[in-house]
């Protein structure tokens, strides 16, 4: 089995082979030309130099899919032409600029490496998949925002990352590094995925309904790429006409990814619907009771005790014991079955608990 190498990704040969000998003093190194087949494992760390930029072609799709699933470092050298879209294609690399110096460049590289390493495993995963996740939500609240259905493509790849990162390090450890980053809307749109994920783990969920589950909730809120930060950031309560701009966002959001035909239809009602309440007291439509569906009502239970715990412009965050109370006082309008079911995910993001079974939330 071939050892793990630095993988460079050039089409200028002569200058990888000079930057592959400075780093193979030091680490294993491989040059890829484009087209060229890559090697099947992860490699240490990918280093992309193309002068004439990625080649539309399968291998370059195959290429940016690596680079952003395989929780390695990436260096990207810009060549001053790629928008922040091009960029992200590779996930979140390291980028460096076009005249850097191969010593320079295998400086970083080594840092990189070396963070990885002391980090662990299993926390430079999680790291890599916090900085994909948020580049990919990134790039769906970017296309909202300019009035484009969201890529379904790229909001299943999202979906993946966030329920691998759950599934292996726990829905604390994806929410302490989560919260190292300040990315407002995008990081609740991440929190409360990650709590679909628990969720959708404690109920014992098939892959397909984990997947729908913590899709729909990534998405929730994809509407508010069309409200104003100043709305969404501000330190004081709203006014009625700024209340009716903030409740505009599930409608917003629904209608976006109705454009293309793209999205299963339970997903855009949980976009649509998140804010309803079984008394009726939700918007935008007033539903009550039954006409709300399993979906949504899991949703929303993740929504709001992110939103609980989350520090806003006009809060700070909440507790797990106050969250839970007052989610609990919530029964009447969240599904109180549903409430007693989440209680284990609420215990395990507050780092109560790391297994539990038969706990209820308090005053349950």
């Amino acid at each position: 089995m071939q050892e793990p190498c630095v993988l460079l990704v050039s089409d200028r040969r002569e200058r990888a082979d000079r930057l592959a000998s400075a780093i193979g003093l030091i680490r294993p190194c491989q040059v890829i030309e484009p087209g060229r087949r890559l090697p099947a494992g992860p490699p240490l760390a990918f280093l992309v130099d193309l002068a004439d930029g990625l080649p539309d072609s399968t291998w370059g799709e195959t290429l940016t899919r690596r680079t952003r699933t395989e929780a390695v470092p990436c260096l990207y050298v810009a060549r001053g032409g790629e928008g922040p879209d091009g960029i992200r294609r590779f996930g979140a690399p390291t980028v460096i600029p076009a005249g850097s110096r191969s010593a320079g460049i295998v400086s970083i590289l080594l840092k990189l490496l070396d963070e990885a390493g002391a980090a662990g495993a299993t926390c430079a995963r999680l790291s890599a998949r916090v900085a994909t996740a948020t580049s990919l939500v990134t790039g769906l609240f970017d296309a909202a925002a300019a009035g484009r259905s969201p890529s379904a493509a790229e909001a299943e790849e999202g979906t993946e990352i966030v329920l691998a990162a759950v599934s292996e390090a726990g829905i604390q450890a994806w929410l302490d590094r989560l919260r190292q980053h300040h990315i407002g809307i995008y990081q609740h749109s991440l929190s409360v995925a990650g709590f679909a994920a628990a969720f959708a783990g404690e109920l014992g969920l098939g892959r397909r309904d984990r997947r729908r589950l913590a899709q729909a909730a990534l998405l929730h809120d994809i509407g508010k790429a069309h409200t104003p930060a100043a709305i969404l950031d501000k330190p004081g309560p709203l006014t009625p006409d700024e209340m009716l701009v903030m409740r505009a966002h599930p409608t917003i959001g629904a209608d976006l990814l109705a454009q293309d035909g793209a999205y299963d239809a339970a997903i855009i009602d949980v976009v649509r619907h998140h804010h309803e309440r079984l008394d009726g007291s939700g918007y935008p439509d007033g539903l009550k009771g039954d006409a709300i569906g399993d979906l949504v009502r899991l949703v929303a239970i993740c929504d709001v005790h992110s939103a609980l715990t989350e520090r806003r412009a006009y809060r700070a965050a909440l507790s797990g014991p106050d969250a839970r109370r007052i989610m609990d006082g919530m029964a009447g309008q969240l599904d109180a079955d549903l409430l007693r079911a989440y209680a284990p995910v609420v215990l395990r993001a507050e780092g109560s608990i790391a297994t539990t079974q038969g706990h209820v939330l308090a005053g349950s």
